[in-house]
């Protein structure tokens, strides 16, 4: 049985986009006389769709394309796709997270997935009814196939005897009545989700004693970013051959009568730091994409974090779509408004000046004249940073442009940002990493590209608000707040230390800012955003 995975980038909800991806896909296997063609989780909808589900309209209309596809399935060609469909029970939820197996001339069947998550991001039960995986097996090619989506093969303990699972629904099927397990995937990129999916995967193989097939969707739906990285794994949990990474591509392997697979292709492994640049890239281009955006500007301060997230911009999108504004003000450097210059320069992008100091001092001498004279302090920083938030908004109307939001995870868990200010943008592309990874990143920028210079990693951090300020005057150096950030966000923990209880203290204290941020890129296992929900009222102990 020669069997092929389409690892696809559908738009949510743009089913004729998606229709002829599927379609493409579909002429491809039929020249490579393949027998079964599989694509992800949702690949005709889009994922994860979230409260479209709330309109059914949208449901019904996504429902007409399956049937478009269903005529124009070649003969000896089976075709997997996943979509969502309707649940026609009086009772429970209307819909169920479906894949449908179409064969020419014979009538489709649909299979639901059962595992539905409810933890970080995901919130599937809110709209999806589960299935049942003892209904899911099918004959293909005289193979007995057991179809599974996504969350169905995450049931399995792991090393500390841990599930978020009470019971593993693939044991209720014996491992005899499997030839071949087909799994449709929609499951997002962290650094750590590489190794997790090759043990639950390892595990399924383990338990059925059968080879298989693992879908996973490709591309950028808000803050999820989906890299592929699909899988052919054999009866023994081997990688046989495994998909490229953040980009659509097509595969195929040929299992034998034994179901082994004779195919190996196991694409070269890059470092965290690369993988990481891969993900936000994708993220940035697929967000500007899918929101119809043909170009992007953002704040250059002479700052590494402003220096990483244009650096990333121009590699996603080219440097034609981005644009660069240097806000100088009396407390900037001369080597800020330097620096931007040579790195636009560098990256061939454009750059504006606009002075911020005229606007600046009329909102102070304004607010001093209802009243009276106000010494230098918190509000007199705030403004800063709202003046230039205010006129990076209004390049954002003026050239219907993207604005990209320059602040980090370090940044964001302790509030050092200012509403309306800095923390304006429509895309938050660094908001997971950590200071030190930011540093990281920039680093190979300027090693493979010279486009960083060298100043803006090796000079000391600073939000140059007031004279000769640096961020350490209000924070612990970041070798000492990243490791804490790390422990209290995506660890949950921390020890009981003084310093340790003054930054969990700032970061519940900010957590109105983080609700009004702009979506951040999710590459960790824990992002700020959808996946977290954290109250701002609240007295709960530190």
């Amino acid at each position: 049985m020669k069997i092929s995975i389409a690892q696809i980038n559908p738009i949510l909800g743009d089913f004729e986009y998606n229709l002829n991806l599927i379609k493409m896909n579909i002429k491809k296997a039929q020249q490579e006389s393949t027998d079964l063609l599989v694509f992800p989780e949702c690949s005709l909808f889009g994922y994860h769709p979230m409260d479209l589900l709330g309109r059914k309209s949208i449901v019904r209309e996504q429902i007409n394309y399956i049937y478009k596809i269903e005529k124009i399935i070649p003969s000896n060609l089976c075709v997997i796709i996943g979509a969502i469909t309707m649940n026609n029970n009086k009772c429970g939820k209307k819909y169920f997270n479906s894949a449908i197996v179409l064969r020419s001339r014979k009538p489709s069947k649909l299979f639901h997935k059962e595992l539905l998550p409810a933890y970080d991001v995901f919130d599937e039960a809110r709209h999806i009814e589960p299935g049942d995986l003892s209904k899911n097996i099918i004959k293909i090619n005289d193979k007995k196939a057991l179809i599974t989506i996504c969350e169905d093969i995450w049931g399995w303990t792991d090393s500390a005897g841990e599930s978020y699972y009470s019971k593993n629904p693939l044991k209720k099927i014996k491992p005899k009545q499997v030839d071949l397990i087909i799994n449709l995937s929609g499951s997002p990129f962290t650094l750590k989700k590489e190794k997790q999916r090759l043990r639950v995967t390892q595990e399924t193989v383990k338990y059925f004693k059968a080879p298989m097939v693992y879908a996973n969707l490709v591309g950028a739906q808000d803050e999820m970013i989906f890299d592929g990285s699909s899988l052919f794994l054999d009866k023994n949990g081997k990688i046989i051959h495994k998909l490229n990474q953040f980009k659509e591509d097509f595969q195929s392997v040929v299992l034998t009568t034994e179901m082994k697979a004779v195919s190996k292709k196991v694409p070269s492994k890059k470092n965290n730091i690369e993988k990481l640049r891969g993900a936000l890239c994708l993220g940035i281009q697929d967000f500007a994409t899918k929101t119809n955006l043909k170009s992007v500007h953002l704040g250059l301060s002479g700052g590494v974090d402003s220096a990483l997230v244009a650096a990333l911009a121009v590699d996603a999108l080219g440097p034609e779509a981005v644009t660069a504004l240097a806000l100088p003000s009396k407390f900037n450097s001369s080597q800020s408004l330097k620096f931007a210059k040579a790195q636009s320069k560098n990256m061939n992008i454009k750059l504006h000046q606009l002075d911020i100091n005229h606007i600046y001092h009329s909102i102070i001498k304004e607010i001093e004249s209802q009243f009276g004279n106000i010494p230098f302090g918190l509000m007199h920083e705030n403004a800063q940073a709202r003046v230039r938030g205010s006129l990076l908004m209004a390049y954002s109307n003026l050239n219907h442009s993207l604005l990209l939001n320059t602040s980090n995870k370090s940044e964001l868990t302790v509030g050092y940002s200012t509403l309306y200010g800095d923390l304006c943008g429509g895309l938050c592309p660094i908001g997971d990493l950590t200071k030190n990874l930011v540093y990281k990143m920039a680093q190979i920028y300027q090693e493979k590209y010279s486009w960083i210079p060298n100043g803006v990693i090796t000079r000391p951090p600073s939000a140059e608000l007031r004279p000769n300020q640096k961020d350490t005057d209000s924070l612990p150096s970041y070798d000492k707040l990243d490791p804490l950030v790390l422990s209290l966000i995506e660890n949950k923990t921390t020890k009981k230390t003084t310093e340790n209880t003054r930054i969990l203290k700032m970061m519940m204290m900010s957590e109105f800012k983080r609700w009004q941020a702009p979506p951040i890129l999710k590459v960790s296992s824990h992002a700020f955003g959808r996946g977290r929900r954290f109250p701002i009222a609240h007295r709960a102990i530190y």
